[in-house]
Protein backbone atom coordinates (compact mmCIF):
# COMPACT_ATOMS: atom_id res chain seq x y z
CA UNK A 1 0.00 0.00 0.00
CA UNK A 2 1.50 3.34 -1.05
CA UNK A 3 2.06 6.20 1.39
CA UNK A 4 -0.15 8.37 -0.83
CA UNK A 5 -3.06 5.96 -0.39
CA UNK A 6 -2.54 5.93 3.38
CA UNK A 7 -2.41 9.74 3.50
CA UNK A 8 -5.65 9.91 1.51
CA UNK A 9 -7.25 7.45 3.92
CA UNK A 10 -6.12 9.48 6.94
CA UNK A 11 -7.45 12.65 5.28
CA UNK A 12 -10.90 11.09 4.79
CA UNK A 13 -10.80 9.66 8.32
CA UNK A 14 -10.06 13.15 9.68
CA UNK A 15 -12.92 14.62 7.62
CA UNK A 16 -15.28 11.99 9.04
CA UNK A 17 -14.11 12.81 12.58
CA UNK A 18 -14.57 16.54 11.99
CA UNK A 19 -18.12 15.91 10.73
CA UNK A 20 -19.04 13.47 13.52
CA UNK A 21 -17.70 15.86 16.15
CA UNK A 22 -20.53 18.23 15.24
CA UNK A 23 -23.08 15.93 16.90
CA UNK A 24 -21.57 16.92 20.26
CA UNK A 25 -21.87 20.64 19.44
CA UNK A 26 -25.53 20.50 18.30
CA UNK A 27 -27.02 20.10 21.83
CA UNK A 28 -25.10 23.21 22.95
CA UNK A 29 -26.35 25.17 19.95
CA UNK A 30 -29.98 24.23 20.66
CA UNK A 31 -30.22 24.44 24.46
CA UNK A 32 -33.70 25.95 24.15
CA UNK A 33 -34.87 22.54 22.92
CA UNK A 34 -34.83 19.21 24.77
CA UNK A 35 -32.69 16.19 23.77
CA UNK A 36 -35.89 14.46 22.63
CA UNK A 37 -36.74 17.33 20.28
CA UNK A 38 -33.17 17.53 18.96
CA UNK A 39 -33.10 13.76 18.34
CA UNK A 40 -36.46 13.87 16.55
CA UNK A 41 -35.43 16.87 14.42
CA UNK A 42 -32.07 15.43 13.45
CA UNK A 43 -33.35 12.00 12.49
CA UNK A 44 -36.48 13.22 10.70
CA UNK A 45 -34.10 15.20 8.47
CA UNK A 46 -31.70 12.25 8.16
CA UNK A 47 -34.54 9.87 7.27
CA UNK A 48 -35.81 12.24 4.59
CA UNK A 49 -32.37 12.66 2.98
CA UNK A 50 -31.69 8.91 3.18
CA UNK A 51 -35.07 8.12 1.57
CA UNK A 52 -34.33 10.49 -1.33
CA UNK A 53 -30.92 8.90 -1.90
CA UNK A 54 -32.10 5.29 -1.79
CA UNK A 55 -35.38 5.79 -3.69
CA UNK A 56 -33.90 4.95 -7.16
CA UNK A 57 -32.67 1.54 -5.87
CA UNK A 58 -35.37 0.54 -3.41
CA UNK A 59 -37.24 -1.81 -5.82
CA UNK A 60 -34.05 -3.84 -6.39
CA UNK A 61 -33.33 -4.01 -2.65
CA UNK A 62 -36.76 -5.04 -1.32
CA UNK A 63 -36.59 -8.68 -2.53
CA UNK A 64 -33.39 -9.13 -0.47
CA UNK A 65 -34.93 -7.84 2.77
CA UNK A 66 -36.78 -10.48 4.78
CA UNK A 67 -38.33 -10.36 8.24
CA UNK A 68 -34.95 -10.88 9.96
CA UNK A 69 -33.37 -8.00 8.02
CA UNK A 70 -36.20 -5.60 8.86
CA UNK A 71 -36.07 -6.62 12.54
CA UNK A 72 -32.33 -5.93 12.51
CA UNK A 73 -32.83 -2.55 10.83
CA UNK A 74 -35.32 -1.55 13.54
CA UNK A 75 -33.20 -2.46 16.56
CA UNK A 76 -29.99 -1.16 14.99
CA UNK A 77 -31.69 2.15 14.16
CA UNK A 78 -33.10 2.35 17.68
CA UNK A 79 -29.83 1.63 19.51
CA UNK A 80 -27.37 3.27 17.12
CA UNK A 81 -29.33 6.44 16.47
CA UNK A 82 -32.44 7.26 18.50
CA UNK A 83 -31.50 5.90 21.96
CA UNK A 84 -27.82 6.81 21.50
CA UNK A 85 -28.48 10.43 20.59
CA UNK A 86 -31.07 11.04 23.31
CA UNK A 87 -28.47 9.95 25.88
CA UNK A 88 -25.63 11.84 24.14
CA UNK A 89 -27.59 15.11 23.87
CA UNK A 90 -28.65 14.77 27.51
CA UNK A 91 -25.02 14.16 28.55
CA UNK A 92 -23.82 17.25 26.66
CA UNK A 93 -26.52 19.52 28.10
CA UNK A 94 -26.03 18.21 31.66
CA UNK A 95 -22.30 17.48 31.84
CA UNK A 96 -20.69 19.37 28.97
CA UNK A 97 -19.09 18.51 25.63
CA UNK A 98 -15.63 17.65 26.97
CA UNK A 99 -16.86 15.04 29.44
CA UNK A 100 -19.23 13.45 26.90
CA UNK A 101 -16.68 13.26 24.07
CA UNK A 102 -14.04 11.73 26.36
CA UNK A 103 -16.43 8.99 27.50
CA UNK A 104 -17.52 8.27 23.91
CA UNK A 105 -13.81 8.24 22.95
CA UNK A 106 -13.59 4.89 24.75
CA UNK A 107 -15.76 3.40 21.98
CA UNK A 108 -13.03 1.56 19.97
CA UNK A 109 -11.85 -0.26 23.08
CA UNK A 110 -15.42 -1.03 24.21
CA UNK A 111 -16.22 -2.52 20.79
CA UNK A 112 -13.05 -4.64 20.95
CA UNK A 113 -13.97 -5.91 24.43
CA UNK A 114 -17.43 -7.01 23.26
CA UNK A 115 -15.95 -8.40 20.05
CA UNK A 116 -13.32 -10.38 21.98
CA UNK A 117 -15.96 -13.06 22.59
CA UNK A 118 -16.20 -13.77 18.87
CA UNK A 119 -14.30 -16.49 17.03
CA UNK A 120 -10.74 -15.52 16.15
CA UNK A 121 -10.93 -12.20 18.03
CA UNK A 122 -8.13 -10.74 20.14
CA UNK A 123 -8.29 -12.11 23.70
CA UNK A 124 -9.14 -9.96 26.70
CA UNK A 125 -5.68 -10.72 28.14
CA UNK A 126 -4.04 -8.94 25.20
CA UNK A 127 -6.51 -6.07 25.54
CA UNK A 128 -5.86 -5.69 29.29
CA UNK A 129 -3.32 -2.80 29.06
CA UNK A 130 -5.63 -0.90 26.71
CA UNK A 131 -8.63 -1.58 28.95
CA UNK A 132 -6.76 -0.46 32.09
CA UNK A 133 -5.72 2.86 30.53
CA UNK A 134 -9.20 3.43 29.11
CA UNK A 135 -10.79 2.84 32.52
CA UNK A 136 -8.26 5.23 34.06
CA UNK A 137 -9.32 7.85 31.50
CA UNK A 138 -12.99 7.28 32.34
CA UNK A 139 -12.09 7.59 36.06
CA UNK A 140 -10.50 11.00 35.41
CA UNK A 141 -13.69 12.17 33.69
CA UNK A 142 -15.85 10.76 36.50
CA UNK A 143 -13.71 12.48 39.14
CA UNK A 144 -14.03 15.81 37.31
CA UNK A 145 -17.81 15.35 37.10
CA UNK A 146 -17.99 14.64 40.85
CA UNK A 147 -15.59 17.34 42.05
CA UNK A 148 -15.97 20.10 39.45
CA UNK A 149 -19.39 21.32 40.60
CA UNK A 150 -21.39 21.76 43.76
CA UNK A 151 -24.99 21.22 44.80
CA UNK A 152 -27.44 21.03 41.92
CA UNK A 153 -24.67 21.49 39.36
CA UNK A 154 -22.84 18.43 40.70
CA UNK A 155 -26.04 16.37 40.52
CA UNK A 156 -26.49 17.45 36.89
CA UNK A 157 -22.87 16.58 36.07
CA UNK A 158 -23.19 13.11 37.61
CA UNK A 159 -26.44 12.42 35.72
CA UNK A 160 -24.73 13.69 32.56
CA UNK A 161 -21.81 11.33 33.14
CA UNK A 162 -24.12 8.31 33.43
CA UNK A 163 -26.02 9.45 30.33
CA UNK A 164 -22.67 9.46 28.49
CA UNK A 165 -21.98 5.90 29.72
CA UNK A 166 -25.44 4.84 28.52
CA UNK A 167 -24.74 6.43 25.12
CA UNK A 168 -21.44 4.53 24.97
CA UNK A 169 -23.15 1.24 25.81
CA UNK A 170 -25.90 1.86 23.25
CA UNK A 171 -23.52 2.68 20.38
CA UNK A 172 -21.15 -0.16 21.28
CA UNK A 173 -24.02 -2.66 21.03
CA UNK A 174 -25.03 -1.10 17.70
CA UNK A 175 -21.47 -1.16 16.32
CA UNK A 176 -20.97 -4.84 17.13
CA UNK A 177 -24.42 -5.84 15.85
CA UNK A 178 -24.12 -3.80 12.67
CA UNK A 179 -20.67 -5.22 11.92
CA UNK A 180 -22.04 -8.76 12.22
CA UNK A 181 -24.97 -7.97 9.94
CA UNK A 182 -22.72 -6.36 7.31
CA UNK A 183 -20.62 -9.54 7.32
CA UNK A 184 -23.65 -11.72 6.48
CA UNK A 185 -25.25 -9.42 3.88
CA UNK A 186 -24.34 -10.35 0.30
CA UNK A 187 -26.98 -8.72 -1.89
CA UNK A 188 -27.13 -5.37 -0.05
CA UNK A 189 -24.11 -3.05 -0.08
CA UNK A 190 -22.82 -1.36 3.08
CA UNK A 191 -23.83 2.02 1.65
CA UNK A 192 -27.41 0.90 0.95
CA UNK A 193 -27.63 -0.77 4.37
CA UNK A 194 -26.59 2.52 6.03
CA UNK A 195 -29.22 4.40 4.00
CA UNK A 196 -31.87 1.84 5.00
CA UNK A 197 -30.92 2.38 8.65
CA UNK A 198 -31.37 6.11 8.01
CA UNK A 199 -34.86 5.59 6.54
CA UNK A 200 -35.95 3.33 9.43
CA UNK A 201 -34.46 5.79 11.93
CA UNK A 202 -36.53 8.56 10.35
CA UNK A 203 -39.68 6.46 10.73
CA UNK A 204 -38.86 5.59 14.36
CA UNK A 205 -38.22 9.24 15.16
CA UNK A 206 -41.88 9.94 14.29
CA UNK A 207 -42.85 8.09 17.50
CA UNK A 208 -40.85 10.53 19.63
CA UNK A 209 -41.54 13.55 17.41
CA UNK A 210 -45.27 13.52 18.22
CA UNK A 211 -44.92 13.87 22.05
CA UNK A 212 -41.70 15.91 21.72
CA UNK A 213 -43.39 18.60 19.62
CA UNK A 214 -46.79 18.55 21.35
CA UNK A 215 -47.02 17.83 25.10
CA UNK A 216 -43.28 18.43 25.73
CA UNK A 217 -43.10 21.59 23.63
CA UNK A 218 -42.39 24.98 25.18
CA UNK A 219 -43.17 28.28 23.39
CA UNK A 220 -40.37 29.36 21.03
CA UNK A 221 -39.84 32.41 18.85
CA UNK A 222 -39.77 32.04 15.08
CA UNK A 223 -36.02 32.74 15.00
CA UNK A 224 -35.42 29.90 17.50
CA UNK A 225 -37.38 27.50 15.28
CA UNK A 226 -35.35 28.54 12.22
CA UNK A 227 -32.16 28.01 14.19
CA UNK A 228 -33.34 24.58 15.38
CA UNK A 229 -34.29 23.46 11.85
CA UNK A 230 -30.94 24.68 10.47
CA UNK A 231 -28.96 22.81 13.15
CA UNK A 232 -31.02 19.61 12.71
CA UNK A 233 -30.61 19.65 8.92
CA UNK A 234 -26.93 20.59 9.19
CA UNK A 235 -26.14 17.70 11.53
CA UNK A 236 -28.12 15.29 9.33
CA UNK A 237 -26.23 16.38 6.18
CA UNK A 238 -22.71 16.83 7.57
CA UNK A 239 -22.56 14.19 10.32
CA UNK A 240 -24.93 11.47 9.11
CA UNK A 241 -24.45 11.70 5.32
CA UNK A 242 -21.11 13.42 4.66
CA UNK A 243 -19.39 11.92 7.71
CA UNK A 244 -20.51 8.37 6.88
CA UNK A 245 -19.44 8.79 3.21
CA UNK A 246 -15.96 9.95 4.28
CA UNK A 247 -15.71 7.05 6.71
CA UNK A 248 -16.64 4.53 4.00
CA UNK A 249 -13.98 6.08 1.74
CA UNK A 250 -11.36 5.85 4.50
CA UNK A 251 -12.34 2.23 5.16
CA UNK A 252 -11.63 1.35 1.52
CA UNK A 253 -8.24 3.10 1.49
CA UNK A 254 -6.81 1.99 4.86
CA UNK A 255 -5.98 -1.45 6.29
CA UNK A 256 -8.25 -2.71 9.07
CA UNK A 257 -5.51 -2.19 11.66
CA UNK A 258 -5.57 1.57 11.03
CA UNK A 259 -9.33 2.15 10.97
CA UNK A 260 -9.66 2.02 14.77
CA UNK A 261 -7.18 4.87 15.11
CA UNK A 262 -9.29 7.07 12.84
CA UNK A 263 -12.14 7.12 15.41
CA UNK A 264 -9.83 9.23 17.57
CA UNK A 265 -10.43 12.14 15.19
CA UNK A 266 -14.09 12.27 16.30
CA UNK A 267 -13.06 12.58 19.96
CA UNK A 268 -10.35 15.15 19.25
CA UNK A 269 -12.58 17.32 17.05
CA UNK A 270 -15.45 17.11 19.56
CA UNK A 271 -13.06 18.26 22.29
CA UNK A 272 -11.75 21.07 20.07
CA UNK A 273 -15.30 22.26 19.33
CA UNK A 274 -16.14 22.02 23.04
CA UNK A 275 -13.18 24.06 24.26
CA UNK A 276 -13.75 26.68 21.55
CA UNK A 277 -17.46 26.88 22.43
CA UNK A 278 -16.73 27.20 26.17
CA UNK A 279 -13.76 29.53 25.45
CA UNK A 280 -11.38 27.77 27.81
CA UNK A 281 -8.34 25.52 27.99
CA UNK A 282 -8.67 21.88 29.12
CA UNK A 283 -8.21 21.12 32.81
CA UNK A 284 -5.42 18.85 34.05
CA UNK A 285 -7.89 15.99 34.53
CA UNK A 286 -9.20 16.47 30.97
CA UNK A 287 -5.64 16.48 29.59
CA UNK A 288 -4.90 13.28 31.55
CA UNK A 289 -8.11 11.70 30.24
CA UNK A 290 -7.29 12.70 26.63
CA UNK A 291 -3.83 11.15 26.88
CA UNK A 292 -5.11 7.98 28.58
CA UNK A 293 -7.98 7.41 26.13
CA UNK A 294 -5.71 8.12 23.11
CA UNK A 295 -3.01 5.70 24.29
CA UNK A 296 -5.72 3.17 25.18
CA UNK A 297 -7.10 3.21 21.62
CA UNK A 298 -3.59 3.03 20.08
CA UNK A 299 -2.71 0.05 22.30
CA UNK A 300 -5.98 -1.60 21.30
CA UNK A 301 -5.13 -1.19 17.61
CA UNK A 302 -1.58 -2.41 18.27
CA UNK A 303 -2.94 -5.54 19.98
CA UNK A 304 -5.00 -6.30 16.87
CA UNK A 305 -2.00 -5.71 14.59
CA UNK A 306 0.22 -8.07 16.59
CA UNK A 307 -2.51 -10.71 16.67
CA UNK A 308 -3.08 -10.51 12.90
CA UNK A 309 0.65 -10.77 12.29
CA UNK A 310 0.93 -13.93 14.31
CA UNK A 311 3.20 -12.27 16.90
CA UNK A 312 3.59 -12.84 20.65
Amino acid sequence: MSSNTILQGIFYGALAGAAWGLVFLAPELTRAFSPWQLTAGRYLAYGLFAALLIAPRIKKLLPHLGRAEWRALVWLSLLGNVVYYVFLASAVQLGGMAMTSLVIGFLPVAVSIIGSRGHGAVSLRKLAPSLALGLAGIACVAWQSLSGSAGGDMKQSVIGFFCALAALASWTTYAVGNSRWLARLHEVSAHDWNLLIGVVTGLLSLFIAVPAFTVMLQPHAGSEWMHFVAVSAGVAIFASLFGNACWNKASRLLPLTMIGQMILFETLFALLYGFLWEQRWPTLLEIAAMVLVTVSVLLCVSAHRVDEGGGH
